[in-house]
């Protein structure tokens, strides 16, 4: 049986060679390990198998083009609207991820601050391997997606998902499934974070301009309200995560971006309770909260060199894309009255008797 074999890339001169019994505690950088020799995000875009995925399920699969897109579609999987090149990752997820107890998983809809909450979840569960006011800290010189791995992209194929395993524990990943699609054993632990609609349609409409543009507002409005969404519907991806926090709360943490605009060193202590690394007095009085908080800030993480140049790993995108204003009720300045109202009555109507609001 092949054995793989885990390098930890570190930011200083001494680079530590372990193997995963002996690595470092996590959450060490994705970036940073290399199996075999082979660096893992560099890796992740590689070409998807036949092995890993039944291309006939996917092909006779109710589509739709991806709006921004001429080239992308969107399957409908499972009641939802997922990116085709992701649908073979639901199914993986389902089938062959094994979560640890000690794993941490961020979820979210795209551009509801998942780059935020990532960054704030590193610098939090890594804070004694890399205190927060370091000068080699990682996410000085890494985008945070490049320091928490994307489900998403290991487990779309050629077998990448592997890769998860020589990771130390407390491994932390991202995800932009809906809560259907991950596997119920485990025990993991998952943070949800979600937006107010309308600035996620206005944020998500921005961010797919990076690349087109010419792309009108109306197109990505249209999709969102009709539900054919990436990942949509926006609602039912919503309430997914929400009904699994109100019925396991002690596995779900269900976050608000509005919320942590408006405080986010009470919500990054609740952060570090849910995931048990709670901090403590000494580290309260030495202001390690405030550290976390100011290097994760818009203006820290849009100030790093990785995050100003260069595309995300495996996508088109420009990383400078991911740090626009990092504000709530941006949708005003983009929507008509009578579409503003449209969404609001959407959102009225399948949220309702739920206790969720937007208000």
């Amino acid at each position: 049986m092949h054995t793989l074999s885990i390098t930890w890339q570190s930011n200083n001169s001494n680079t530590m060679a372990t193997n995963a019994a002996s690595a470092p505690a996590g959450p060490i950088p994705f970036k940073d390990v290399v199996v075999d020799n082979v660096d893992l995000v560099a890796t992740m875009p590689a070409e998807r198998s036949s092995e890993d995925h039944d291309d006939v399920l996917v092909s006779a699969l109710p589509s739709k083009p991806m709006v921004g897109s001429t080239q992308n579609k969107l399957r409908c999987y499972l009641g939802f609207w997922l990116p085709e090149t992701f649908v073979p990752a639901a199914i993986g997820l389902q089938r062959r991820f094994v979560p640890r107890p000690d794993d941490v998983i961020i979820a979210s809809l795209p551009k509801c601050g998942t780059t935020w909450l990532n960054a704030l979840a590193f610098a939090t569960m890594a804070r004694r391997c890399y205190p927060p006011a370091g000068a080699d800290h990682p996410l000085l010189r890494l985008s945070p997606h490049q320091c928490v791995p994307f489900l998403d992209a290991l487990f779309a194929g050629g077998g990448r998902e592997a890769r998860l395993d020589v990771l130390p524990s407390p491994r932390l990943m991202y995800t932009h499934m809906p809560h259907e699609m991950l596997p119920r054993a485990g025990g993991c632990r998952v943070v949800y974070i979600c937006r107010e609609p309308k600035d996620t349609a206005v944020s998500l409409w921005q961010f797919r301009r990076s690349m087109h543009p010419e792309l009108p507002f109306l197109d990505t409005f249209e999709s969102i309200c009709s539900g054919a969404n990436t990942y949509g519907p926006f609602w039912d991806h919503i309430l997914g995560y929400w009904r699994a926090s109100e019925s396991w709360p002690e596995n779900v943490l269900f976050l608000r971006y509005e919320k942590l605009l408006r405080d986010p060193a009470g919500n990054v202590r609740k952060l570090a309770r849910f995931v048990g690394v709670p901090f403590s007095e000494a580290e309260e009085e030495a202001g390690v909260v405030r550290g976390i908080v100011e290097l994760c800030s818009l203006g820290s993480l849009r100030s790093v060199e990785v995050n100003r140049t260069g595309y995300m790993d495996g996508l088109k995108f420009p990383r400078k894309a991911l740090f626009r204003k990092g504000v709530a009720g941006d949708w005003a300045n983009h929507m008509t009255p009578e579409m503003a109202r449209r969404m609001d009555d959407i959102v009225a109507d399948k949220l309702r008797a739920t206790g969720l609001t937007f208000q």
